[in-house]
């Protein structure tokens, strides 16, 4: 494999894991792997393409964040990923522990309820509306899913709850601007009478 291979292989590797092909990209971080063993980059994009893979949430904040460091310092974006994959041993097992433990903590100390759970509470009592307002002032709903966050936002407007959905909108699309589904809500939300300025 010449370099220019090796670079134009990592390029397609993190397209793919972009494009949520983590099969593609796992392949492709591996076939560089196997010819530069002591590519970090690769390293890093294998571990990160079989945590996505299995279903990790983190991973794909991670692969993130890791891009992010690396426009910054190439050098110290592989070193600080392998860091913090490595304190979490590399097992996948491991690292759902890590990421589930502060979940553990913060419903612990904040008088928190799953989303999941959230869900199933609606379910029974069969009124968004009314359950939501029962638990709004003791109790944080804690979401771990982008599925479950627009799920939520979506069933906030339709209850009339828009100022509130607004504040969480605006603080998502601050963070992922380019977000279609984040505009779209944004957009249904700006329709609506309720909504103030």
């Amino acid at each position: 494999m010449s370099r220019v291979s090796k670079y134009k292989i990592l390029s397609q590797a993190k397209e793919s894991f972009t494009r949520a092909e983590y099969k593609s990209a796992l392949s492709k971080f591996a076939e560089v792997l196997q010819n530069y063993p002591n590519s970090k980059e690769a390293f890093n994009g294998v571990i990160l393409s079989e945590m996505a893979l299995s279903g990790e949430d983190g991973a794909e904040a991670l692969f993130d964040y890791y891009e992010v460091l690396k426009e910054e310092d190439k050098e110290q974006a592989d070193i600080v990923m392998s860091e913090i994959l490595e304190s979490m041993d590399g097992s996948l097992e491991r690292l759902s522990e890590v990421f589930s433990e502060p979940l553990r903590e913060r419903l612990e100390f904040e008088d928190g309820i799953l989303y999941s759970d959230f869900k199933h509470l609606i379910e029974e009592n069969g009124n968004f509306k009314e359950v939501f307002e029962n638990i709004m002032f003791s109790t944080r709903v804690i979401i771990t899913k982008k599925e479950d966050f627009i799920d939520f936002l979506d069933k906030l407007i339709a209850n009339g709850f828009s100022e509130m959905a607004l504040t969480y909108l605006e603080n998502a699309l601050s963070i992922y601007p380019t977000e279609k589904v984040l505009r779209t809500l944004l957009k249904k939300l700006i329709k609506g009478d309720s909504v103030e300025n």
